[in-house]
């Protein structure tokens, strides 16, 4: 025999189990048709169910305290067999509680329902959230590779972008994915808060950053304040929506100033932002729950290749400034992640090796980095240009005198910091000097 229930009482509002032990009883009517059916549970919550005194099953074990409970699911189904069906008044019992919950949400219990077995597959929507996340991820290395190779700031934010919009992709399909305990979806709900925060911030420090970068301290303030701000509205879905609309909001108002001012790019910007903002009003849920993930690919993908051109181009432009620049013997051509520039050879006073790159220390405090290695560069300088450490080129024409420090010595500068000596260097920077003079 089931649980008998008395002193029962209509339920108002939400059903809570949070922090007590909860009894619930329901008259429920067999469904139409011969196709297998099943009670889902779905909510934060420890539960057991019986079905006209017979028990359907236990997800865990309810308790009236969190050392008596052990948790259970977030979904669960209990299949039902034909035979226990009544042809009328069908009562079902479900003792739950919730003592385990890391986060106390507003609405514990999504559903309690009677419906096939099993559940319709949701295989299409994890496939359309893993390759929106693989598409995502393959951005953001692509736009870390392209931070690496110019060291632009632009860059770097858009690989967080599709980054952080690639592990929300994964994150919202993890329900689908695999089963956990409901504890384990309160931390999932504040970690899709979180990076559609990191989303919403992200999102407008590009915007800003490309078409108001005079504005960014005070609209980056504002826009932080306000997505921290939406903690504080009710469930994890509208904290979640609001996050994303704030920043949504602040881009679309960038973007239309930008339109005013008739900068280049901002008409599809502003077009697209606009969409993706009417769609997140118009369709919440939908938005968070999977499109959010289609929006972030489409907007990102075509930036990166507009990134690769970009790159490709300023690569010619280089090689172009490379070739003008061999009919220029006094100065040297140093290229790095920012274009080409000269470098008079006369105002380089040092030239430190770092890997794959060199430093180049001028006289009047820049220091340049250069795309050479040490190695490569060394054959191709002046005489006054001499290897005094394998990681040291120096142009004697800055240098001020030679020290002494127990058994090291360093080679002083009058525009720069003291430079190593190597011991086994130290014979050919003695007559270099003596034959310049200079001590």
């Amino acid at each position: 025999m089931g649980p008998a229930l008395t002193d029962c009482r209509p339920v108002e509002g939400v059903i809570d189990p949070q922090g007590r032990d909860l009894w619930l009883r329901a008259v429920v009517s067999r469904p139409s048709g011969d196709d297998p059916v099943a009670l889902y549970v779905v909510g934060a919550a420890s539960s057991e169910v019986w079905l006209n005194d017979r028990l359907l099953g236990a997800n865990g074990r309810p308790g009236a305290a969190a050392s008596t409970e052990t948790p259970g699911l977030y979904e669960a189904a209990f299949p039902i067999s034909d035979r226990l069906w009544r042809p009328a008044d069908n009562v079902v019992v479900i003792h739950m509680s919730s003592f385990h919950g890391l986060v106390r949400l507003d609405s514990p219990i999504a559903g309690i329902v009677v419906a096939p077995y099993p559940w319709p597959s949701r295989t299409a929507l994890v496939a359309i959230a893993f390759v929106a996340a693989g598409a995502l991820f393959a951005a953001a290395f692509g736009f870390a590779v392209i931070h690496g190779l110019r060291r632009t700031g632009s860059s770097l934010t858009l690989a967080a972008l599709a980054g952080v919009s690639g592990l929300q992709a994964i994150l919202e399909s993890l329900r689908a994915l695999m089963p956990y305990a409901y504890p384990v979806h309160g931390l999932r709900l504040v970690g899709v808060w979180a990076l559609t925060a990191a989303f919403a911030v992200l999102l407008v420090s590009y915007v800003v950053s490309r078409f108001w970068p005079g504005a960014r301290r005070s609209l980056m303030a504002a826009t932080v304040v306000a997505v921290m701000a939406t903690c504080l509205a009710p469930g994890f879905d509208m904290k979640t929506v609001l996050a994303l609309m704030v920043g949504l909001g602040v881009s679309v108002a960038v973007a239309a100033v930008a339109v005013w001012r008739r900068q280049e790019g901002a008409r599809a910007t502003l077009a697209y932002l606009a969409v993706f903002m009417a769609v997140g009003m118009a369709f919440p849920t939908w938005l968070v729950d999977l499109s959010y993930f289609l929006f972030a690919a489409g907007l990102l993908l075509p930036l990166l290749m507009v990134e690769v051109v970009r790159l490709g181009r300023d690569d010619k432009k280089r090689e172009g400034a490379l070739a003008r620049a061999v009919a220029r013997p006094h100065c040297l051509t140093v290229a790095s992640a920012r274009g080409v520039q000269l470098a008079q050879l006369s105002d380089i006073v040092a030239i430190v090796g770092a890997d794959d790159y060199v430093e180049l220390r001028m006289s009047d405090g820049r220091r340049l980095l250069h795309a050479a290695r040490l190695d490569r560069l060394e054959d191709d300088l002046p005489p006054t240009f001499l290897r005094i450490h394998r990681s040291a080129i120096a142009n004697l024409s800055h240098v001020s005198g030679l020290e002494r420090d127990g058994g090291r010595s360093r080679l002083l500068m009058r525009d720069a910091p003291p430079l190593p000596i190597s011991r086994n260097r130290l014979p050919a920077v003695r007559k270099a000097l003596d034959a310049a003079a200079l001590v």
